[in-house]
């Protein structure tokens, strides 16, 4: 998505190895014991821009190539690095054309500016997370709009997957890691896993890895994520979301692998580092704006007359 100034933005858009691919959902010896189970409920916040976390090795997910004044991502042009070698030459296409209508200063459409579901990974971006655990299922709800998943716990997929916006997630539990599942993750009319238009096939398969770490455990992570993507301090315009920098507690740390043979060449890694967030849970309804940045209508189902 790209914005013509930080207002107009909000509007519109407003570490562990992770498992082999495809490996069994339910862990040998059964479901944990309760009582070993790590509290991952409430709210945590990661008020950065422009996407994830780079990796700290080996293959990792589309960069923006467009820097600001400070060297950090430039979210007012989103220019996905195509030549980054997970992409398939088809998709390496996409990300250049969705780069090239930012770099004219036109703005193109994404799920949060359509007010679309985003799926996973796309949704990851967004700030907010909360998160409600229970033993057979976890419900996590991020702030971009209604956009809810859940999670069933200690199942397998189904047979046969009907494709949804979030895709059948399933999750376990290894030791201290929630380890989330997803499949079946549908195609929408404007499907992209990244702000940059990395499109994703019907064989899109994420792998969450959610783990409680210490705040020198994250740091590495912290400090790459400062130096590539924006932050995004409370303010009167975002209100919702805020961090004590100078925490020094336990922060939630998602380590996600991305799989999908028709777009991408290998699987790839990212981390998305929350922190608690400290300021109120406000709701952002994205079909309460009816027309996105560009000043063009969203396309979210209208009617032309009343239907009594």
């Amino acid at each position: 998505m790209i914005v013509q100034s930080w207002h107009l933005f909000l509007l519109a858009a407003l570490a562990a190895t992770a498992p082999a691919l495809g490996q069994a959902v339910i862990p040998p010896g059964g479901t944990q014991g309760a009582a070993s189970i790590p509290d991952f409920s409430g709210v945590w916040a990661h008020p950065y821009l422009t996407g994830f976390e780079p990796s700290a090795s080996g293959p990792g997910p589309v960069l923006n190539t467009s820097r600001s004044r400070n060297g950090v991502a430039n979210f007012q042009r989103l220019v996905g690095d195509y030549h980054n070698p997970i992409l398939k030459p088809a998709a390496a296409e996409v990300v250049k054309r969705h780069g090239e209508i930012s770099l004219a200063g036109i703005g193109y459409p994404t799920p949060s500016n359509q007010c679309w579901p985003g799926g996973v990974p796309y949704v990851f971006w967004d700030f907010l997370l909360q998160i409600f655990q229970k033993p057979d299922s976890l419900t996590m709800i991020y702030r971009q709009g209604d956009e809810v998943r859940r999670v069933r716990m200690n199942e397998p997929h189904p047979a046969q997957v009907t494709p949804s916006w979030y895709g059948d997630s399933v999750g376990h539990y290894e030791g201290d890691t929630l380890v989330i599942d997803t499949i079946g993750i549908k195609i929408g009319p404007f499907a992209m896993v990244d702000m940059y238009g990395t499109p994703h096939s019907p064989a899109l398969h994420v792998v969450e890895r959610y783990r409680l770490v210490d705040y020198n455990d994250a740091k590495d992570a912290l400090e790459r994520n400062a130096k590539e993507n924006s932050y995004i301090p409370a303010t009167g315009a975002t209100g919702i979301v805020e961090v004590d920098l100078n925490y020094r507690g336990k922060l939630l740390q998602l380590h996600f692998t991305v799989e999908d043979a028709g777009v991408f060449t290998m699987p790839w890694t990212g981390t998305i580092t929350y922190r608690p967030n400290i300021g109120p849970w406000t709701e952002v309804i994205c079909a309460e704006n009816l027309q996105w940045f560009s000043g063009k209508d969203s396309a979210v189902p209208q009617a032309d007359k009343p239907d009594f």
